[in-house]
C-alpha cells in the first residue's frame, strides 16, 4: 500500500473545519463522538453508517474504507465502531482506499453519488485515505 493522504470533494476540506469532531479540531474523535451523538440517538448512526459502508464497499474501484491518518472517520456505537464512516449531524464523511490506477476524483464522485441518498440531507465529504496497489506481501 501507499501511504499518504489525499481529500477529493466538492467543497472538501478533509473535514477539520466547522466542528466536525475531528482529532485534527482540536480533541479526542470519542470526546466529540460523545457530543455528536446527542441529536441523533447512536444506535440509528451506527445502523445509517452500516449501510453507508455496505454501500461504499460494493463499489468497483474502492479497495476498502479506512478511518484515516488521525483514526477521525468512524461512527461510535457499543462494540467495535463503524470505521470509515463517520455519520455526525451536519455531514456524512466517508474514508476509503481506492485501487490504484483510478482517478481519486472519479473514485471520490462515485462515492458521494452512492451515499448520497442515504445521506438524509446532509453534505457527503469523501477522505482518500491510501491507495491499494494490490500487494499483499
Amino acid at each position: 500500500m501507499t501511504s499518504g493522504t489525499e481529500s477529493a470533494g466538492q467543497g472538501d476540506d478533509g473535514g477539520s473545519a466547522g466542528g466536525t469532531g475531528t482529532a485534527e479540531a482540536g480533541g479526542t474523535g470519542e470526546a466529540h463522538a460523545a457530543e455528536e451523538s446527542r441529536s441523533m440517538p447512536l444506535h440509528e448512526a451506527a445502523e445509517l453508517a452500516e449501510r453507508i459502508a455496505g454501500t461504499v464497499e460494493d463499489l468497483p474501484d474502492v479497495a476498502g474504507l479506512t478511518a484515516g491518518p488521525h483514526v477521525r472517520v468512524v461512527t461510535y456505537r457499543v462494540g467495535m465502531p463503524v470505521t470509515g464512516v463517520a455519520v455526525r449531524d451536519d455531514e456524512v464523511e466517508v474514508g476509503v482506499v481506492v485501487r490504484v490506477g483510478t482517478p481519486v476524483t472519479g473514485v471520490a464522485d462515485a462515492v458521494r453519488t452512492a451515499v448520497t441518498p442515504l445521506a438524509g440531507g446532509r453534505p457527503v465529504h469523501v477522505l482518500i485515505g491510501d491507495i491499494d496497489d494490490g500487494d499483499d506481501g
